[in-house]
């Protein structure tokens, strides 16, 4: 199957640009999430180099960030760029659990492997990717039980149905 990051752009426009204001757009560098403001009077998730895993990944953290920090840019989360160090990695990592979960299921919904991203190329901090990819499959274990968020669902649902994936997510569909 091939991927192409236009397609994700069409679903999740499709999906959320007029319920939400929101749209999915191809950036160049960093990914950033810009609420509407004077200049633009949507909200923007831009996603970084046309990967199309950046866009899965951003749209994850939208779909987590609810309606106020939806105001907020890059929904006034917490970063530090690739070079943290140990302490840094380690708290990345715990904020990055949900959203990595819901990346993981959108990869699920359009037969996509997907593994985790550390993001920290550079950085004194080390990550065990086996344990945190296991802390990952444990909150997937725990949406497909509880539900996922709202938006989440409802891109699950789009993505499943254009790329004519089986639902529900089911744990099977997800493999350490």
């Amino acid at each position: 199957m091939s991927y192409q990051y236009q397609d994700l752009i069409h679903i999740f426009n499709h999906t959320f640009s007029t319920s939400m204001n929101t749209q999915l757009i191809k950036g160049s560098d960093e990914p950033l999430y810009a609420p509407k403001n004077e200049i633009c009077n949507y909200h923007r998730i831009i996603f970084a180099h046309g990967f199309y895993a950046s866009a899965l990944h951003e749209v994850a953290h939208w779909c987590l960030a609810g309606s106020a920090r939806r105001l907020l840019e890059d929904f006034g989360y917490w970063y530090i760029p690739d070079g943290r160090d140990q302490a840094q990695q380690l708290k990345f990592e715990q904020v990055e659990i949900k959203p990595q979960a819901i990346e993981w299921a959108f990869c699920a919904a359009v037969g996509k492997k997907f593994d985790v991203s550390i993001d920290n190329l550079s950085g004194t901090g080390t990550t065990d990717r086996a344990v945190f990819k296991q802390a990952v499959y444990q909150q997937v274990e725990v949406y497909l039980t509880t539900g996922f968020p709202k938006e989440a669902q409802k891109f699950i649902t789009a993505l499943a149905d254009f790329y004519q994936t089986p639902l529900p997510l089911v744990p099977q569909r997800f493999t350490l």
